[in-house]
């Protein structure tokens, strides 16, 4: 599949430079699989729009303060993206400028006040990702007086709270689970209010956890989709989670990702009658248009990038609704229409769910 089918035009002021405020009053839109009919609402009638019987499927992974501005010992400036911790206070990261970086140069990262300092030594480097060893007892207790919320490049407001990059469920509770250096931005719309409505209603929720990468927001810059080769992320899915999944496919019930890298670990995971085991690992899976689904019966997501892995997942999943129109088709024509309602697009804009 050629990625200029990925391509659309948006215009710059519908790129959310800041969450709506409270969450739930983002807006919804409804897509229809079976013959890409949009309906628009409020995100927080989302649980009167789904079955009493379904399942949510959340990623609770914690996003880290994880960009750091540092100088070198000549006194040059040095930018470090933290993607996942391979080793104690040894990390993945992106630098810039890279170009000039040399293994066993000395980098002090330091907070906003100069109170709070970090000493770090790049290691090695294999492309774009170079390995950062910090001198510390724990670098992580460190990291939320010396970096910053990482937000996306097209975001270029600041951000006055960075707990709004954060879904309201984020784990913070052991450092086994992996660590995100991007918000899983479908679970960003929730409120205790939303959960309280999704209980009364009888909808249950599981979590599993997802380490979100960079690369998960990253243009695919080969000319096809066959060419692009897949970003790889952490995850776990516990026993409990497990368990409620394949129960829930036992009775018929429907299973509902928030989010695509929800849906990236239960695809990964589920066998080929839907079912899932408790697992940990790393998936580098890449769902485009022509895939067939296995575990997911709905998905909840964003408005994605043009020419993105998302937009090319998003677009597969609404192909699979048994109409002939191509899903790739309903969803730029849904974005159109989402286009000239003035939803608002990306990170902190609204939502969509597909159905």
């Amino acid at each position: 599949m050629l990625t200029a089918a990925l391509e659309y035009s948006l215009p710059e002021e519908l790129i959310a430079q800041e969450p709506v405020e409270p969450r739930d009053q983002s807006r919804l839109m409804r897509l229809r699989r079976a013959d890409g009919a949009v309906q628009h609402h409020k995100f927080a009638e989302l649980p009167d729009l789904l079955q009493p019987n379904d399942l949510l499927v959340f990623n609770n992974t914690r996003v880290l303060h994880a960009r750091l501005h540092g100088q070198k010992e000549s006194g040059g400036r040095v930018e470090a993206l933290l993607l996942r911790e391979v080793a104690p206070n040894l990390w993945q990261a992106l630098l810039k400028p890279s170009a000039r970086l040399r293994p066993g140069a000395k980098i002090q990262f330091a907070s906003s006040d100069g109170a709070t300092t970090v000493d770090a030594e790049p290691v090695s480097r294999s492309g774009a990702v170079w390995l950062l060893r910090f001198d510390a007892a724990d670098v992580r207790t460190l990291l939320p007086l010396v970096g910053e919320m990482p937000l996306p490049h097209y975001i270029k407001k600041r951000l006055a709270d960075g707990a709004r990059y954060q879904t309201v469920f984020a784990d913070a509770s052991t450092q086994s689970l992996p660590d995100s250096a991007a918000a899983p931005t479908a679970g960003l719309h929730f409120t205790p209010a939303v959960f309280e409505a999704l209980k009364k209603r009888g909808i249950r929720h599981v979590f599993i956890t997802l380490g979100v990468g960079i690369g998960t927001f990253r243009p695919v810059q080969t000319a096809t989709l066959e060419e692009h080769v897949m970003h790889e992320e952490q995850f776990v899915v516990s026993e409990a989670t497990a368990e409620a999944i394949n129960h829930q496919r036992q009775i018929g019930g429907r299973v509902v990702a928030v989010g695509t890298t929800t849906t990236r670990v239960l695809e990964s995971v589920a066998d080929e009658n839907g079912s899932v085991t408790p697992t940990g690992g790393s998936t580098s899976i890449f769902i485009q248009p022509g895939y067939r689904f296995r575990c997911v019966d709905a998905m909840l997501t964003n408005f994605h990038l043009p020419r993105s892995t998302l937009l090319a997942m998003v677009s597969a999943f609404a192909e699979t609704g048994g109409a002939s129109l191509p899903g790739l088709e309903k969803v730029l024509h849904a974005y159109q229409q989402a286009i000239d309602a003035r939803y608002r697009f990306f990170s902190f804009g609204d939502a969509m769910l597909i159905e």
